[in-house]
């Protein structure tokens, strides 16, 4: 333990996902140990994101206008929705360059150890967005986990009678994996999504 703002900084350091206690001292000490100006661009680029940066009226996506460059996007396809727990999750799909419609944030899964229920989600706005019969797919592209799966469920039971086609991402392998390592999930999964190969005739 240390005493006053260097115990304050570690404490509010530590409250960040993914920093531990060991983590937030070691930044705490690199930031002391930093000349001013570098400490003063930090403190600067947090106070802009927090200024300048809001969530998509639309998607949920994060914007510095009230919607964000894909919905934005006129070369978009408005009849496929890919749904994601988060904004990062709509930057790992765009690098794969694969999708090229409209996305959801929810902004997080059904977690009720959590107290995050269906609620707590921007399932009401996604739902809305459904409405007007321009949605022809869904594609449901939440987590791989417990929570995910909770979410990925509870949505398609929501959409099964709206006439919209609603798909999940495979999951399976990862290539360069070994199968002994692989848990049974994710074994089921990628039996689940087998392909034919080597079969043109």
């Amino acid at each position: 333990m240390y005493e006053g703002a260097v115990q304050d900084l570690i404490d509010e350091l530590g409250r960040l996902p993914g920093v531990g206690p060991k983590s937030a001292q070691r930044i705490a000490f690199h930031l002391l140990a930093t000349d001013n100006q570098e400490v003063k661009r930090l403190v600067d680029a947090l106070t802009e994101v927090k200024l300048r940066v809001q969530f998509c009226e639309l998607c949920g996506n994060v914007a510095e206008a009230e919607r964000c460059r894909v919905c934005l996007d006129p070369r978009r396809s408005d009849d496929v929705i890919c749904v994601v727990e988060e904004p990062k999750d709509v930057v790992a799909i765009e690098r794969t360059r694969e999708f090229r419609g409209r996305y959801h944030v929810l902004g997080g899964a059904i977690n009720p150890i959590e107290n995050v229920g269906p609620d707590d989600l921007r399932i009401s706005e996604l739902l809305a967005r459904l409405a007007d019969g321009t949605v022809q797919e869904v594609i449901l592209a939440t987590d791989p986990n417990v929570e995910g799966e909770a979410t990925a469920t509870y949505l398609s039971r929501l959409m099964a009678h709206m006439g919209i086609t609603v798909s999940r991402l495979a999951s399976g392998l990862p290539v360069g994996g070994d199968l002994e390592y692989a848990d049974e999930v994710t074994l089921g999964r990628a039996f689940e999504g087998r392909r034919v190969i080597g079969n043109d005739k």
